[in-house]
């Protein structure tokens, strides 16, 4: 079913394109290699192996316990390209991350966008630089010690460009998403639509020497056969990665907070290598910004980050008062932290708001500073979202680009529909205005501003965020992912708080006054936010913690 090397009009790359499609001519390859001329043009071949590797000697990373950083190629640069992203990658080596996430690089309609309306699989969106330059980047990112996760989206595609259903039963009746028809997993056809994504994915870490993969929204992935689809791509890498003899791996995006998703395919489980933890976030953002609109209802309290350090999952089978209904299942106590990414910000948690702003539009520099400090020193695999490690200023909005004047139209209506209520214009002022995902301002709004690096509380971040990493490679308490070694003491009713992590110790002041905290004798401060000191007396060693600070402190032992 619309396998590579079909009759549809396609050249081979570096020869002249056809420019139009032969009378009769099908639309687009669902495995397309290239599409030179956006998602409705004609395919073109691409050989993947023209690509001359320098990484011979990279053993590949783990997943696991890594420092993840989220980028989107769009918008990490001003030209917004592959390219011009490599310049950037010392940056990143210099922080301390292991492995670079790419958001979702398939073709799109349009110039700009997030990427999660693909529609060309096996196609890397054109603007970026294409497939080439999308190696480039890869073999450049593994000259700089960095593995790279490839951010892939099976549950759907996009509105615009999509023509699979004109090769055969990609989709079905039978399943429903929020985007429309489910993916056939399980009926008649299925086979071929399974091997279409266990195909791809394969091929992005075979031809294009990907890390790993994180997996869009999997609980939209509906499958009712036998193994589940996620069981069978994780089988899949698995081989590759024997045969390639490095470590590849599969990240899980996963509404269900079911530990499942990460048990090992022979105990039953899916077999992804981490999923994400989206109630460590709530459990963060909420307890440090006062939000409790929307999703952050059941959330914001030091019990709920308590469970949510403890336990990844807050909501674990008791009741979700946003679902309206009991949602999830407990975190068997030997799961290593390791498998869950946790983060204070991501794509979604920033572009999802009504204005796309950031925590750093409403923390202070000692809120941003805690929020990385729970994280970075948390049992979990941390990621970063681009910016944050110097707490960048600059929005990060939804933006789009389609060439359908009808689908622009309905995309910029609903989007300023969606955001009408939920409190945005009291926590933006009178007067806000739902930025137009297709104006080309709404784009540009969202490129970094690498400027801001030069500027003394930005730089001040920065150092912070690259030392709480350092301190994840030296102290062996900070890099275990035991979640029974992690304790959370403190109440609703004291600003200071303390997340023990075995013999290393976080102390938070969430206060505007200074606190002092007794800790034992010989404690040392290995990281410190506004200068805490220790003063030992006669009779028990004192942390005083400047208002809105944190510290890291190593016991005596």
């Amino acid at each position: 079913m619309g396998r590579s090397g079909g009759r549809h009009g396609r050249a081979r790359a570096g020869r002249p394109l056809r420019l139009q499609r032969r009378r009769g001519a099908r639309p687009t390859d669902p495995r397309s290699p290239r599409q030179p001329l956006g998602v409705h043009g004609p395919s073109q071949l691409f050989d993947a192996s023209v690509h001359d590797w320098d990484d011979d000697a990279w053993p590949g990373t783990s997943v696991l316990g890594s420092v993840i950083y989220e980028l989107h190629i769009g918008t990490f640069t001003a030209e917004g390209t592959f390219d011009s992203a490599i310049a950037r990658l010392g940056h990143l080596a210099d922080l301390g991350v292991d492995l670079v996430e790419v958001m979702p690089v398939a073709a799109f309609d349009g110039r700009h966008g997030w990427g999660y309306d693909g529609v060309d699989l096996f196609a890397v969106h054109e603007p970026y630089g294409g497939p080439a330059a999308f190696q480039r980047f890869v073999d450049a990112a593994h000259g700089h010690g960095l593995g790279v996760v490839l951010d892939v989206v099976y549950n759907h595609l996009g509105p615009t460009g999509n023509y699979t259903s004109t090769f055969g039963p990609y989709f079905t009746d039978d399943h429903h998403t929020p985007w429309g028809q489910g993916v056939n997993l399980d009926g008649t056809g299925s086979v071929e639509v399974r091997r279409w994504i266990v195909d791809n994915a394969v091929r992005w870490m075979r031809d294009f020497h990907v890390d790993a993969l994180r997996l869009d929204a999997v609980h939209a992935l509906i499958d009712d056969s036998d193994p589940h689809i996620l069981a069978e791509l994780s089988d899949a890498v698995a081989a590759l990665s024997r045969e390639v003899g490095r470590p590849l791996g599969l990240i899980a995006e996963s509404d269900e907070n079911d530990p499942r998703t990460v048990t090992g395919t022979t105990s039953g489980g899916r077999g992804m290598t981490a999923q994400w933890a989206d109630d460590v976030h709530h459990a963060v953002h909420a307890l440090l910004t006062g939000e409790r609109h929307g999703y952050y209802v059941d959330f914001g309290s030091v019990a709920v980050l308590r469970k949510a350090l403890t336990g990844a999952f807050v909501h674990d089978g008791d009741f979700s008062t946003f679902r309206g209904k009991d949602w999830g299942h407990p975190v068997p106590r030997d799961t290593d932290g390791h498998r869950f990414v946790a983060f204070a910000s991501d794509h979604d948690q920033v572009g999802n708001r009504a204005r796309g702003d950031r925590p750093s539009a409403s923390l202070d520099a000692g809120g941003l500073a805690m929020a990385a400090a729970l994280v970075l020193t948390s049992p979990f695999t941390p990621m970063l979202f681009m910016g944050e490690e110097w707490g960048a200023s600059t929005d990060w909005r939804f933006f789009a680009d389609f060439t359908d004047t009808d689908l622009a139209r309905a995309v910029s209506e609903g989007r300023a529909r969606e955001f009408s209520g939920h409190g945005w214009v009291d926590m933006y002022g009178e007067g806000f205005v739902v930025p137009d995902p297709q104006d080309p301002a709404t784009r540009d709004a969202s490129v970094l501003d690498w400027d801001e690096l030069g500027q003394a509380e930005h730089a001040r971040l920065l150092d912070w965020y690259r030392t709480l990493i350092d301190l994840r490679r030296s102290e062996s308490d900070i890099a275990s992912g035991q979640l029974d070694a992690t304790r959370v003491e403190g109440d609703d009713d004291s600003p200071v708080l303390e997340v023990v992590r075995g013999r290393v110790r976080v102390v938070l002041n969430r206060g505007t006054d200074a606190s002092a905290v007794p800790v034992a004798a010989g404690s040392t401060i290995l990281a410190g936010w506004a200068d805490p000191h220790l003063e030992a007396g006669d009779a028990e060693t004192t942390l005083t913690l400047p208002p809105r600070s944190v510290a890291v402190l190593r016991d005596a032992g």
